[in-house]
């Protein structure tokens, strides 16, 4: 099952009206039957729960470069058993532990408060963490609180669109949230590459994700996801790749607004789209973002290639200022 197609989540108003042109872009259409506020107490109370039932093999990820999130097995306690064998470790016994490897997160997503937990067995060790708007290339293995495994792809990597082309996610909230706080592989060098073209990753960034159905699916049915599902990724974060969308020469994430929270991993919703010149196309879509009738592209006076550099005497950059550029 591919992740690649979700329920309609917009930026704003705006991405929603584009989003709606076009239903091939979109999953399955859902009514929200549940208050996402009464459901994410209970999906936090199962996270909770299974955190607290479950073991890894922790000793294995422990100063071992070679370890890969294929070789994490985690199993569940028998009954009557509260202590994990030697070797392992029991998930919820780290979030009582400071500076812990397993970490509690909040976003506030849909006007709910929601609580996630990601356990980082490798931060990654190569320069630059994604970006929303951004590409990236990855392993992972999904699956469901009893353990079924709903998708996997640990031994070829795939890459995905956090935002896809229109603005519509390419992927489910929780990896938006998620990835972001990884770094990505060693800088390839030439040695990487095999003959075949396959790449040898080293030291990528590497975890587990524990989500709420509302980071997910939420009241979707997704093959063997029912509704209200809480789901589990292992993944590894080998590379990213800075989107421009619209091609103007100026990087997505330059071109979406931070929200209050000076974040730029929060919620989409209260994120602040910037459409320099109203015509419902916001800049990171729209290739004349000053509406001028000259690409942002060409605008790039000190042809440096980088737009963003060229700024007016107003302090304006001139791709921003529909008046400046026609001045010179």
């Amino acid at each position: 099952m591919s992740l690649r197609k979700i329920g309609i989540f917009t930026l704003s108003f705006v991405l929603f009206f584009l989003a709606c042109n076009n239903d091939d872009d979109n999953g399955p259409a859902t009514l929200n039957t549940r208050d996402r506020a009464e459901q994410q107490v209970e999906d936090d109370s199962l996270l909770l729960d299974y955190l607290g039932r479950h073991y890894f093999n922790s000793s294995y990820f422990e100063n071992n470069p070679d370890a890969r999130v294929k070789d994490l097995v985690i199993t569940k306690l028998q009954e009557g058993v509260t202590e994990a064998p030697d070797g392992y470790t029991i998930l919820g016994d780290l979030l009582e532990q400071p500076n812990s490897i397993l970490e509690k997160k909040e976003v506030v997503f849909r006007e709910t408060d929601y609580k996630y937990y990601i356990l980082k067995l490798r931060q990654g060790g190569g320069e630059g963490s994604p970006r929303f708007t951004d590409d990236i290339r990855v392993l992972y293995e999904g699956f469901l609180l009893d353990g079924q495994v709903f998708d996997t792809n640990l031994e070829s990597p795939e890459t995905f669109g956090l935002i896809g082309p229109r603005g519509i996610p390419g992927v489910i909230q929780g990896w938006l949230n998620v990835f972001p706080n990884f770094n990505v592989a060693d800088d390839l060098g030439p040695n990487d590459v095999k003959p075949d073209g396959t790449v040898d990753y080293t030291n990528p960034g590497m975890g587990v994700m524990f989500l709420p159905s509302g980071l997910a699916y939420f009241s979707e049915v997704r093959g063997i996801i029912s509704q209200y599902s809480p789901l589990i990724f292992k993944f590894e974060l080998l590379q990213y790749y800075e989107k421009d969308h619209d091609n103007d020469g100026v990087p997505s994430y330059l071109e979406v607004g931070v929200n209050a929270n000076n974040d730029l991993v929060d919620t989409h919703e209260k994120l602040v789209v910037i459409d320099t010149d109203g015509n419902l196309n916001p800049n990171f879509l729209d290739n004349d973002d000053d509406g001028d009738g000259i690409l942002t592209i060409n605008e790039d006076l000190n042809k440096d290639g980088d737009p963003t550099n060229d700024i007016g005497a107003n302090g304006i950059p001139n791709y921003l200022d529909s008046e400046e550029t026609k001045s010179k």
